[in-house]
């Protein structure tokens, strides 16, 4: 019932597009797009917690991409198998693709469950968010709202249905979670040495 649920929903979603949307949610979806954010939230981090924080900061997101990515693809993706949208056959015809750098109708590997570009994002965004807080409502509902837009690009790509995002996202949020805990207890024990 879960799985009908997130079909009909997905094909929903999918389903709303439009030739500049389709522009947007492309270049949503790809990292590069947002290196002048990454660099401004570590250049944020550098101003507040200084080069050790800094430092620490880097080894933290390091650890967190590598649960976030590596780790999920490896003992999930890989495990569940869950076929994308794209490559399920049952709903070949129903979905509105977006055509890649070269042309291709992007489809995204075969397996979707869940979705490392929303664990990725949510885990950066929420380990960013637990650093730097407490800041202006209207900082963290952008970077709220920017982590929403990359999440919805990947249903709108036609990559992941919603329960991918969703699990991926919620991964995330804990990761981010986690790997704040580390970095406070790594500053609180260097300044006690």
């Amino acid at each position: 019932m879960l799985d009908e649920f997130d079909r009909s929903l997905f094909l929903w979603l999918n389903g709303h597009h439009h030739p500049l949307l389709d522009v947007v949610m492309w270049y949503s979806s790809k990292m590069i797009t947002w290196l002048p954010v990454y660099a401004i939230m570590l250049y944020a981090v550098f101003r507040k917690y200084g080069l050790k924080g800094f430092l620490v900061c880097i080894v933290c997101i390091s650890l967190l991409l590598f649960a976030t990515d590596f780790l999920a693809v490896k003992l999930v993706k890989n495990t569940v198998m869950r076929l994308r949208p794209g490559h399920n056959p049952e709903l070949e015809g129903c979905i509105h693709f977006v055509r890649d750098t070269n042309g291709n109708f992007y489809r995204g590997g075969k397996f979707g469950f869940f979705s490392n570009h929303a664990s990725n994002y949510a885990g950066v965004i929420t380990f960013f968010l637990m650093l730097m807080k407490p800041l202006k409502k209207w900082i963290t509902s952008v970077i709220i709202f920017w982590g929403l837009l990359i999440v919805y690009s990947r249903i709108y790509l036609g990559v992941h249905y919603p329960g991918d995002v969703l699990v991926g996202a919620l991964y995330g949020v804990f990761a981010g979670i986690l790997l704040s805990l580390l970095f406070f207890w790594y500053l609180k024990r260097k300044q006690m040495a």
